[in-house]
């Protein structure tokens, strides 16, 4: 019996350091679960003054980390690196090596996910990524195996730290969204160059990765929508509250009638939702699967620790099966390869949705009688209309409008109309709806 399993991790940075602290803290808690002695055995890194403060004297250190994925002691490839480049090549390397990979890269999964399972198929080896999607949440496993019995028919997400803690702290304190995303960075949720967060990319990374999952589709990152937060008003914040909503980015997929969606973007929800009230940095996932109803999952979507913890959740689901030569039992995206088929993944202006709008008109008389003719004539109905109190000498008004159902290329037609009239100010803000109620 293969009683030693060695791990050979590539990154010494935030989450390989608390993976490292994991399996040496909790080695014994490890051992009762698997039976198996699981340690790092080798560290690839080619800052060598931060891989010694990482690991003590007995693992291996190799500067060039394609020594570590051809060492024949190791079992198990942990890339912790990130990109999509020289990650690429390490990993397809160990796979061809033979090695059982573990990775935290949700672009790397995203961008290449389809060609990286095919190798490890070929290779009979596993690619595991829970920690690609939501961090210490154990969305991947909940959703692949725990809701194997359903038909998942949608997931909706806070799936970026970093933006919701700016949205947070624009509704709870009333800043700017460049003053919050200053804050952000500042306690280190943003980062220096907080692009690929605040534009909505990383949470397009994990939406595709779940779509993927959930709908048994090939990954494809490129059909994603994708908005982010940086244009957001504060004003908009307040007003979608005072209409009972909260704002949130979310990761939205679905499939209805074997069309799919897949989105990123700013969101209104009811403030009722459990969803709706997840604030600061943390992450939560709601899935709706068709027998078990909607479920929700909560915790940290990043950090040392909670990253780790789903990291080493991989080493040990692998641990486990590598003795009986079984660690494919689950398939990688969570259907059988020949059962992986593409579907429909409709563009954005081909969803339906509510709406709410944000009009700026002139503070004439008779504006409003020209917006609703405008949706009479669309057949779209109002829910909602609000006109912002003003002071009798102002020029401006914002006018507020939440829609019914509706198609959003009709809504930008509508749009259009609105803004060719003289009483139109400037550009019309438009935010989705979803009510995550069935």
């Amino acid at each position: 019996m293969q009683n030693k399993i060695n791990v050979g991790l590539i990154g010494a940075g935030t989450v390989g350091g608390g993976t490292y602290k994991i399996l040496k803290e909790n080695f014994l808690e490890i051992f009762r679960k698997t039976g198996k002695e699981i340690t790092i055995f080798a560290l690839a890194e080619k800052d060598l003054k931060r891989a010694k403060e990482v690991v003590d004297a007995k693992t291996i250190i190799y500067e060039d980390a394609f020594d570590l994925v051809q060492d024949k002691n190791i079992h198990i490839v942990v890339e912790l690196i990130g990109g999509t480049g020289i990650s690429k090549d390490l990993v397809e390397e160990a796979i061809k090596n033979n090695k059982h990979i573990v990775t935290a890269n949700k672009a790397l999964i995203a961008m290449h996910g389809e060609e990286l399972v095919s190798l490890a198929n070929k290779h009979n080896v596993n690619l595991s990524y829970e920690a690609a999607v939501a961090g210490g949440i154990p969305i991947i496993k909940s959703t692949r195996e725990g809701l194997a019995a359903n038909k998942i028919e949608w997931i909706v997400g806070i799936l970026n730290g970093t933006t919701n803690y700016i949205l947070t702290e624009m509704k709870e304190n009333n800043l700017t969204f460049d003053v919050a995303l200053k804050q952000a960075q500042e306690l280190g949720f943003a980062e220096a160059d907080p692009t690929f967060d605040i534009e909505g990319v990383d949470a397009g990374h994990k939406i595709t990765i779940l779509a993927s999952i959930a709908f048994g589709i090939p990954i494809n990152f490129k059909a994603t929508h994708i908005e982010g937060i940086s244009n957001l008003e504060q004003k908009d914040i307040m007003y979608a509250e005072e209409l009972g909503y909260k704002i949130k980015l979310l990761g939205i997929t679905k499939c209805i009638n074997d069309l799919v969606e897949q989105r990123v973007h700013p969101t209104l929800i009811p403030k009722s939702r459990l969803v709706a009230n997840v604030d600061g940095a943390m992450n939560a996932v709601l899935v709706h699967g068709d027998k078990v109803g909607p479920t929700l999952y909560y915790g940290a979507g990043a950090g040392s620790e909670p990253t780790a913890s789903s990291v080493v959740a991989d080493i040990i689901d692998l641990a486990r099966n590598i003795e009986s030569n079984n660690t494919n039992s689950i398939p990688i995206l969570g259907f059988i390869k020949n059962e992986i088929k593409a579907k429909k993944i409709l563009s954005i202006e081909d969803i339906t949705s509510e709406f709410y709008i944000r009009l700026s008109m002139k503070n004439e008389s008779g504006v409003l009688a020209k917006i609703t003719q405008v949706f009479s004539e669309h057949s779209i109905s109002i829910d909602a209309m609000v006109q912002k109190e003003i002071q009798e000498d102002d020029e401006v008004v914002d006018i507020i409008l939440v829609t019914s159902n509706m198609i959003e290329k009709e809504m930008n037609k509508i749009i259009d109309e609105i803004e060719a009239l003289p009483e139109n100010i400037d550009k019309a803000v438009k935010l989705r709806i979803e009510q995550l109620n069935s």
